[in-house]
C-alpha cells in the first residue's frame, strides 16, 4: 500500500504522506496518551510525497504528522486511531492475526441473500465482538451475507457512519482492527459471506485535516450535497483516484471482505477516461478478484444500468439496490405518496411488475419528483444485477418518526404477502436488521459531533426532516438498538419463522434454477390488480402470479407448475375461480417437456 505506516521486514516502520501543500511534515512519535516525545523530519520525494524509514517505531507505535510546525494531524490512510478521528494514529501490523478462513469461498453472487446491520445497534454493547455473538441467529435465519454499514472512522462514538473521515480505520468505539477481523473470521466459520459499505464520494464534516495540506483532494469544478466533489478527473487526481481504489483493496485483502457495495456513487463526478468506476471494478477484478469470488455492488440514483453487468464481470459491478422495486412495493402496502413516492403512485402495479422483470421500473422515462428523464434500459441484465428490499436505513431513517415497515402497513396479510414477493423472486434480497421480526425499534439518523458543529447539523435536520429527533442526544441513538427480547414474543416469533421458511423455499427451489433463467416477462389485465412475471430457463419456468391489493382480482395469466409458495390455503380452488385472493403472492415452477 503507497499511503500510511508500513512495517518493513527488518523491523522498522516507513511512513509515507502526501502533502503537496506543505512545505515540511514531521513525524510526531506519542506516548499512550497521545503527547508527543519524538519528532524527525520527513524527506521530500517529489510530487508532493514526504516519506520516512524509522528504527523508533514499531508495532502498534502511536503518531501523528505535524505539518509546516503548526498543525499536527492523524495519518489519513491510518489503519487504526484507537484515540478517535482527531487523536494520533497506530501503526498495525497487518500479517499479526492469525486467520482461520484459508479455505473459506464466498458463495456465487445469484445465490446471495444479504443482511444489513449497524454495528454499534445491532446488539448490545455495540462492538464488532456483539455482532459475532449473533452469527448464530444469522445462520438459522437463512441469509447468505452479512452488510455492514461504514466502517471508516467518523467523529465521536455515535454514527450511521456515512461521515468518515479515514476511510483504513475501523471505526474504535466498536472495537480494535484484530476485533474486526474475528468478526469477519466467525462469519466465514458460520458460511455467511461479509460486505462492507464504503463511502467514496465524501469525507464528513468534522475530523478531516486534508485541506490544510492536500487540498488538491477537492475539486471546485464538481459540487455534491456535501460541498466541493472528491477530485477524480482534476491536477492531482493520480494519487486521490489510488487513495480510495487502494482503500477497496485494502478491505478486501487485508479483512478477507467478500464484497463491498459502494455509497451513492452518483455523487461520484469524474469526467475522465476511465470513469473511477470503471478503473475500481477493473483493478479488484483483476487482483482479489481473480483469486476468490469478490461482490461488487453500488447505491446510484441515476439508475445507470452501463454500470452493471452479469456477475464478476471485468469492469462492471454485479449489482445495485434497486429503489424502483422498493418504491412500487412501498406505495402498494402504504398508500404513501409524498416526495420520491410521487412517481410510482399512479401505476403502482404496472412499475412493480417491470421492476421484477426488466430491473429498473424508470428506464428513461421522466420523473415527475426528479423533473428529468431517469434510468437507462436494462431488460438484458439479469436478475442478479438488481439488489430488492422492502426496507433499508435510508429507507427507514430518513422517516420523521423513524417508522420500520411492519409499522407502517395496517394488514399482516399484506407485509406477509409483500415478503414472499421479496424472498423469493430471482433477485438478490436485502434485508435490514431487525425486519425478520418486526422489531419496532426506529432507525433515526444520529450523529456525536463537536458541539458548534452539532448545533448546525440539529438545525440543518430539523429543516430536512421537520419531527426527527435530535440526532445529537444519546437518547436518539439508544432507541435505535435492537431489542432480542422480543424474539420471545409470539407474533415476532412467527414472523421471524415466517422469513426463515420462505429463505429455506428460496434456497431448496429457486437458488438451484438460477444461473438458468432469462429476463423476465411481465403480464397486466386490463381490469382488476393482479399481474403476472416469468422467467424462464432451458427447461423450467418460475412464474409469479400476485394481488397485491385489499379486494379480489381476475387471475392475470394461467397458473402452471408446481406451487412451491403460496400465501393462501386452497389456492387450487381459488384458481379454479379464476380469481386472486386479497393480498397473495403465488410462487410456481413449471417443468417443461419436449415432444418426443
Amino acid at each position: 500500500m503507497p499511503f500510511g505506516a508500513e512495517l518493513t521486514a527488518t523491523g522498522e516502520v516507513r511512513f509515507r504522506l502526501w502533502a503537496p501543500a506543505a512545505r515540511e511534515v514531521e513525524l510526531l512519535l506519542c506516548d499512550a496518551a497521545g503527547a508527543p516525545v519524538h519528532a524527525t523530519a520527513l524527506a521530500p520525494l517529489g510530487n508532493g510525497w514526504f516519506s520516512l524509514l524509522s528504527s523508533a517505531a514499531r508495532s502498534g507505535s502511536l503518531y501523528r504528522y505535524r505539518i509546516d510546525g503548526t498543525h499536527e494531524v492523524p495519518d489519513p490512510a491510518s489503519r487504526c486511531n484507537p484515540h478517535g478521528v482527531h487523536g494520533p494514529s497506530e501503526v498495525i501490523d497487518p500479517a499479526a492475526y492469525g486467520w482461520r478462513d484459508l479455505v473459506w469461498q464466498a458463495p456465487p453472487w445469484h445465490e446471495v441473500s444479504i443482511y444489513e446491520l449497524h454495528v454499534g445497534t445491532f446488539n448490545s454493547p455495540g462492538t464488532y465482538a456483539s455482532v459475532a455473538a449473533r452469527l448464530a441467529h444469522l445462520k438459522r435465519l437463512g441469509v447468505a451475507a452479512i452488510e455492514l454499514m461504514p466502517l471508516g472512522a467518523f467523529p465521536g462514538a455515535r454514527n450511521w457512519g456515512y461521515d468518515g473521515v479515514l476511510p483504513y480505520a475501523p471505526q474504535a468505539s466498536y472495537g480494535r482492527p484484530e476485533e474486526l477481523k474475528a468478526l469477519i473470521d466467525a462469519a466465514h466459520g458460520q458460511g455467511l459471506a461479509v460486505l462492507l459499505d464504503v463511502v467514496y464520494n465524501h469525507f464528513g464534516p468534522e475530523g478531516n485535516y486534508l485541506h490544510l495540506y492536500a487540498p488538491q483532494f477537492f475539486t471546485e469544478d464538481h459540487h455534491t450535497p456535501w460541498g466541493a466533489a472528491i477530485n477524480f478527473d482534476g491536477a492531482g487526481s493520480r494519487t486521490v483516484r489510488d487513495f480510495f481504489i487502494h482503500n477497496a483493496l485494502y478491505w478486501l485483502e487485508e479483512y478477507h471482505l467478500d464484497g463491498l457495495r459502494l455509497d451513492a456513487v452518483d455523487a461520484i463526478c469524474d469526467d475522465s477516461v476511465p470513469h473511477i468506476l470503471t478503473e475500481l471494478a477493473q483493478t479488484v477484478r483483476a487482483g482479489p478478484g481473480a483469486r476468490r469470488r469478490t461482490y461488487l455492488t453500488l447505491e446510484n440514483l441515476r439508475n445507470s444500468a452501463a454500470l452493471l453487468g452479469p456477475e464478476n464481470a471485468p469492469d462492471r459491478y454485479d449489482a445495485q439496490w434497486n429503489d424502483d422495486l422498493h418504491h412500487s412495493l412501498h406505495v402498494l402496502l402504504t398508500g404513501e405518496s409524498q416526495q420520491y413516492y410521487s412517481d410510482f403512485s399512479e401505476r403502482p402495479q404496472a412499475l412493480l411488475a417491470r421492476a421484477l422483470a426488466e430491473g429498473f421500473a424508470y428506464q428513461g422515462e421522466r420523473s415527475r419528483f426528479a423533473g428529468r428523464a431517469r434510468g437507462e434500459p436494462s431488460a438484458q441484465l439479469p436478475a442478479s444485477a438488481f439488489i430488492g428490499f422492502l426496507q433499508n436505513h435510508d429507507q427507514v431513517g430518513n422517516r420523521p418518526r423513524g417508522e420500520r415497515i411492519a409499522q407502517l402497513v395496517r394488514e399482516p396479510a399484506a407485509l406477509r404477502a409483500a415478503i414472499a414477493l421479496l424472498l423469493l423472486a430471482p433477485h438478490p434480497p436485502l434485508l435490514f436488521m431487525g425486519e425478520e421480526w418486526a422489531t419496532p425499534q426506529p432507525f433515526w439518523w444520529f450523529c456525536d459531533y463537536e458541539p458548534q458543529l452539532l448545533e448546525r447539523v440539529r438545525a440543518q435536520r430539523a429543516r430536512e426532516v421537520p419531527g426527527a429527533p435530535d440526532p445529537g442526544d444519546p437518547a436518539t441513538f439508544a432507541a435505535a438498538q435492537l431489542d432480542w427480547s422480543l424474539l420471545r414474543e409470539a407474533a415476532h416469533a412467527r414472523l421471524l419463522t415466517h422469513y426463515r421458511r420462505l429463505l429455506t423455499i428460496r434456497r431448496r427451489d429457486l437458488v438451484p434454477l438460477l444461473p438458468q433463467l432469462g429476463g423476465g416477462r411481465y403480464t397486466l389485465p386490463a381490469h382488476g390488480s393482479a399481474f403476472a412475471v416469468d422467467w424462464s430457463g432451458s427447461d423450467r419456468t418460475l412464474h409469479l402470479i400476485a394481488n397485491l391489493d385489499a379486494a379480489p382480482a381476475p387471475l392475470p395469466a394461467p397458473a402452471a407448475g408446481r406451487v412451491i409458495f403460496a400465501t393462501h390455503p386452497g389456492v387450487r380452488a381459488s384458481l379454479a375461480r379464476n380469481e386472486l385472493a386479497p393480498w397473495s403472492v403465488l410462487w410456481l415452477l413449471e417443468q417443461r417437456v419436449e415432444p418426443a
